[in-house]
């Protein structure tokens, strides 16, 4: 009866850590997801061009299976195992095994398209962004399904962990994410800007989308995927701080009093709500306009009305 209950017990404590595991990778379901991705501070934006790279190599059907075009046991693209020792993924199925690739220091890894090997400095990175696919060991008429698929980095050498997978910064990419990068295609057949740009990146003005163009050229979609994902957030708050700091107190209050019988007072709110008062004693007609919001006109009512029953309240006690 006891080793039965110690059988048990053990079988739930290895069921209770693989489920650990499992639950401990977040999954990635679509771009707004890798938005979420601190890209450039503790991820690699490096990754970023290296998923883009690999969801547009790898074939997806109509049935939402990944299959790989190129023998993963050939090791190219600077590809080879990966046992995972620390547990970090799921324990693998009897017939599968794990791949990494994206080392930019193995021989194989020149048949990487020059992008994904000489990115602009700005998503170079420094060699530690990877991709990890789970397949099958033997392929279906010599073709290798692939049926998970994460983005991971090493441990910075600062954090001296050797050369260990960090599971804090280890996604779960789905099917529908590849789907979703493989519109930002670099190939001939490319999506338009504007049809992208109103899918994924609304905030992105033609400014923007003209000086992604002018630095990326041919790889335009690619770099308009990047500002998407990584740029997009910053420029949208610079652009909305630039807005606040522009709304400076005496830039929007006016008083204009050019002779004894003119009076004006302009009160600029941004671009869109003003309210201009002006009174002339010297003609016949008083020119009152209040294009603003209704906020504006209850609260300075309001205020009137307040100060009213105040003066009221005075007289009375008196």
């Amino acid at each position: 009866m006891m080793k039965m209950s110690g059988g048990v017990t053990s079988c739930c404590v290895a069921l209770l850590l693989a489920l650990t595991s499992v639950s401990a990778v977040q999954k990635l379901k679509s771009i707004n997801g890798l938005k979420k991705i601190n890209f450039g501070t503790s991820v690699p934006k490096h990754s970023l061009v290296l998923l883009h790279w690999f969801a547009n190599t790898v074939e997806i059907d109509s049935d939402n299976d990944i299959w790989l075009n190129f023998d993963p046991n050939c090791e190219d693209y600077g590809l080879h195992h990966y046992r995972n020792d620390e547990r970090m993924l799921n324990q693998l199925p009897r017939g599968y095994r794990y791949y990494t690739i994206g080392n930019l220091l193995e021989d194989t890894s020149e048949q990487l398209p020059a992008y994904v090997r000489n990115p602009p400095s700005e998503y170079a990175g420094d060699n530690r962004d990877r991709i990890i696919f789970r397949v099958q060991d033997r392929g279906w008429r010599g073709l290798h399904r692939v049926d998970q698929v994460y983005i991971t980095q090493h441990y910075d050498t600062s954090e001296h962990q050797g050369s260990r997978y960090d599971p804090d910064h280890t996604y779960q990419i789905t099917t529908n994410l590849l789907r979703q990068i493989r519109e930002f295609s670099v190939e001939e057949e490319q999506q338009s800007l504007s049809y992208l740009r109103h899918r994924y990146g609304r905030n992105i003005d033609d400014f923007q989308v003209n000086d992604i163009r002018d630095e990326w050229g041919d790889l335009v979609c690619l770099g308009l995927l990047l500002f998407i994902v990584i740029e997009e957030k910053y420029s949208s708050n610079q652009r909305n701080n630039r807005s606040e700091n522009d709304r400076r107190p005496e830039d929007n209050i006016r008083w204009e009093n050019n002779s004894p019988e003119d009076t004006r007072l302009e009160i600029n709110n941004g671009s869109e709500d003003n309210i201009r008062w002006e009174i002339n004693n010297g003609s016949e007609n008083t020119v009152c306009e209040c294009p603003c919001n209704w906020l504006v006109i209850c609260c300075i009512v309001l205020f009137i009305l307040a100060l009213i029953i105040l003066l009221c309240i005075y007289f009375l006690k008196r």
